[in-house]
């Protein structure tokens, strides 16, 4: 890890992440930044850490894709970066995610602040555990409710002139990177699935077994391509709404974090593993007690 110099007095410490999606590859007032490189047993995570102050809360970002969108989503390092954002003491992220809309009424440059997930990924690890050391996490309310209360609070102050803010919504995360066939979109909303990613399952799950608080602010480019009239989903049609509504994006943002560092809540995530540990931390092998450390409760 790279480390500041020792007369640095910046805290090298955030209890607040945001983890930046398509299109949110910095946050733009984000001030003393400094950078962090950290190794994690899980590998590297998708660039450096910045921490830096915004409206004087310090907090930690993270591009997901890395720098110049490296990283297809199968290939994000997301066991990586949730150890990573772990080990600065990180309790609550904003997840910002580009996504698809199933519904008429969730329109794009809406955002949506969802409560439920169906993963539908395929080739990701999805869990810090495993021979040695077994943990079951509930996921039946995947997302945060006090953070998700937060995000749409967020939203109200910000203001915003484009959209609307939708909650109480469904997110199906696909594997991708190949946007859906015209049948799936259809099925996705048999489902009862309200918006559409690629990128929030593992790293829901993951932040759960870490103990963090997760919700996601969803920015809606397009529908998809179940829509009767409306273009079929591109990655350019995508990319143009996109850049309209990470602008907005940040905004929302600044005043979730300001709201999340006066009110500091209680979640269900921040026990979650204390309560989901099947092996008893004493029954681990050294080697794996090493290799879960940032995430074993105290």
């Amino acid at each position: 890890m790279t480390i500041p110099l020792i007369d640095d007095p910046a805290p090298h410490t955030a209890t607040i992440a945001i983890i930046g999606g398509s299109g949110l590859y910095q946050m733009q007032d984000l001030t003393n930044k400094r950078s962090f490189s950290i190794a994690t047993p899980y590998g590297k995570p998708s660039g450096d850490i910045v921490l830096g102050e915004l409206n004087g809360v310090t907090v930690a970002f993270l591009t997901r894709h890395g720098q110049g969108h490296r990283f297809t989503p199968s290939k994000v390092p997301y066991r990586a970066n949730i150890y990573a954002l772990k080990t600065l003491g990180v309790r609550y992220i904003i997840s910002v995610s580009a996504v698809g809309s199933l519904r008429e009424q969730i329109k794009p440059l809406d955002m949506v602040v969802p409560d439920q997930m169906i993963d539908l990924t395929k080739h990701r690890a999805s869990t810090f555990f495993g021979t040695g050391a077994v943990a079951h996490v509930s996921m039946a309310d995947p997302l945060c409710p006090a953070v998700a209360d937060i995000l749409q609070r967020a939203y109200a102050q910000a203001k915003i002139n484009d959209g609307q803010c939708h909650a109480k919504a469904t997110y199906v995360c696909i594997e991708g990177p190949q946007f859906s066939t015209r049948a799936e979109s259809h099925w996705y909303r048999q489902m009862q699935a309200d918006i559409i990613g690629m990128t929030n399952m593992p790293e829901a799950k993951l932040a759960r077994e870490a103990s963090i608080a997760y919700a996601t602010l969803a920015l809606v480019t397009d529908f998809d391509c179940w829509h009767p009239t409306e273009q079929a989903v591109s990655a350019d049609y995508a990319i143009q709404n996109l850049i309209k509504n990470a602008d907005n994006a940040q905004h929302v943002i600044k005043q979730a974090v300001a709201l999340l560092a006066a009110e500091q809540p209680e979640s269900i995530a921040h026990n979650a593993l204390a309560q989901a540990l099947v092996t008893p931390v004493q029954d681990m092998d050294e080697a794996i007690k090493a290799k879960l450390i940032a995430l074993l409760p105290e």
